[in-house]
């Protein structure tokens, strides 16, 4: 396998998870500010936005800044529609090696993003999941278990243990205990 092709599915499987796990992430997170008045929602958000690695904000931190930079904003490298675009230009360096079904769902999620970001917070969240759902069912029924399949579940598996890394890092600074994130 070349190594190009290798690269762009390792990434792809790391994209689609991301834009999933931030998803999720997103929506306990506003869910929780909604439900709970005690919590001081600027800390919440600042550390939020620690965790997830954005480092290159200014001004208010609020829902609607976390929503911005972790969903809305294809600028910002660490939000929802820059690992959707991404995965999809990877999709497109490896096009000859992907199905037609697995190119199409990218594409048209890729596609259906900027409508997809007008919708309600929740129903973002529930969009993005379900289609990086049918995406990821689409790759385990027409993927060979070759090294593309191992490049595109080394991607996969490695964000989820980076997410579940700064999920802990979460857990553990909102239990007082001081972890450095590198």
């Amino acid at each position: 396998m070349l190594s190009r092709i290798g690269e762009s599915l390792f990434w792809i499987g790391r994209y689609l998870e991301r834009a999933d796990d931030t998803a999720r992430i997103l929506d306990v997170q506003l869910q929780v500010l909604v439900e709970d008045p005690s919590i001081d929602e600027a800390t919440s958000c600042e550390q939020l936005l620690q965790v997830m690695g954005v480092e290159d904000y200014s001004g208010t931190v609020n829902r609607w800044t976390i929503l911005d930079l972790l969903a809305h904003n294809p600028d910002s490298s660490n939000s929802i529609a820059a690992a959707i675009d991404a995965a999809r230009e990877g999709a497109r360096g490896a096009r000859e090696t992907l199905s037609t079904d697995m190119w199409t769902a990218i594409n048209t999620t890729w596609r259906g993003l900027p409508a997809a970001r007008s919708k309600r917070a929740p129903d973002l969240f529930t969009w993005v999941r379900n289609r990086t759902a049918m995406i990821n069912g689409i790759a385990d029924s027409t993927m060979t278990r070759d090294e593309g399949w191992n490049f595109f579940m080394l991607g996969r598996s490695i964000e989820r243990v980076d997410m579940t890394a700064r999920l802990l890092s979460t857990a553990a600074l909102a239990a007082g205990a001081q972890l450095a994130w590198p």
